[in-house]
């Protein structure tokens, strides 16, 4: 079987490239031969050369499987953190790969840092705990 390649990017928060900006969501093109993908990728690329936190990225299709990350959790209704609180949800931020999804989770855990019943993890697709609210 043919590999199959993905353009993945948009625009992120800073140039370190690791966190798409607010308000914004990761774009992902595909899938493609390798060629196709770097048609694209040109393309795009050259459409966006004059914002300098854009970035695009050639990814192979098992890439996109082995390094897809999120962070969930949220606020719970004891430190068992087994329950969500009554009148909140699940949050689940992702995917990411897994420097953003740890930079999301920085981001998360700095800001709840004075809340005992907040608490944040990270999880690969397969681990993705069921929505409950």
């Amino acid at each position: 079987m043919a590999k199959k390649f993905y353009v993945v990017g948009g625009e992120y928060a800073d140039t370190a490239f690791t966190t798409i900006a607010s308000g914004h969501k990761e774009e992902r093109f595909g899938p493609f031969g390798e060629q196709e993908a770097h048609v694209c990728w040109r393309a795009l690329t050259g459409k966006t050369v004059d914002n300098a936190m854009i970035r695009y990225f050639i990814r192979a299709d098992e890439e996109q499987a082995e390094d897809q990350w999120y962070v969930v959790g949220g606020e719970y209704a004891d430190t068992g953190f087994d329950v969500i609180a009554a009148d909140k949800s699940l949050e689940v931020h992702g995917p990411f790969e897994r420097q953003a999804a740890m930079n999301k989770w920085r981001e998360l855990t700095g800001k709840s840092v004075d809340n005992a019943l907040m608490r944040f993890d990270l999880c690969s697709a397969d681990e993705l705990p069921a929505r409950k609210g």
